[in-house]
C-alpha cells in the first residue's frame, strides 16, 4: 500500500508491507520494521524492530474531513492528512470494521441479564450487545 502523509506542510511518501503482525515502512528513504498491535480501537502498539527495539502506544483519531487524522504520541499531538491508498477509506486507521471476535468488558462487576446478539452476528457500531444488572440497575453494553 503506498500513500501520502502531509505533516506540518511536508509530504512524506510512504509505502507500507504486511508480513504477519510486522509491516516494512518505506518513508523518505528510510526503511524500518514495525510489530504492530491492536491495544483498543483507536490505539496501537508500535515496537520498531531495529538495534534499540523502541516501544510506542499511539493514538489515532480521524479528522472531520476525509485522510484527516490526528496522531496522539507521548510527546504531543500530530496532525496529519492522509492522501492515497489508505486516505481514501475512512476507518482506514481506527475505530470501525475489524474482523473476528472481540471482547467485550463491563465496566463493573455484574450480572448479564440478556444477550441481544448471537455468537456470530455482524454488529453496527453502537449496537446493544448484552444487558447487564449491577447495583439493582440495568445497563446495555454497546459495541
Amino acid at each position: 500500500m503506498q500513500f501520502q502523509i502531509e505533516i506540518a506542510g511536508r509530504v512524506h511518501h510512504v509505502k507500507v508491507q504486511r508480513d504477519g503482525s510486522r509491516y516494512r515502512v518505506e518513508a523518505d528513504g528510510r526503511t524500518d520494521v514495525v510489530d504492530v498491535a491492536r491495544v483498543n480501537k483507536a490505539t496501537l502498539s508500535l515496537i520498531l524492530m531495529d538495534d534499540r527495539q523502541c516501544s510506542h502506544e499511539v493514538g489515532l483519531l480521524e479528522g472531520r474531513e476525509p485522510g484527516e487524522l490526528d496522531v496522539y504520541l507521548r510527546s504531543g499531538v500530530v496532525k496529519t492528512l492522509v492522501r492515497g491508498a489508505a486516505g481514501h477509506r475512512r476507518g482506514a486507521f481506527v475505530a470501525g470494521g475489524v474482523d473476528g471476535p472481540q471482547r467485550v468488558t463491563a465496566p463493573m462487576p455484574g450480572k448479564v441479564v440478556k444477550v441481544l446478539v448471537a455468537p456470530g452476528d455482524e454488529v453496527a457500531a453502537r449496537q446493544g450487545l448484552v444487558v447487564i444488572e449491577a447495583m439493582k440497575m440495568e445497563n446495555e453494553l454497546r459495541a
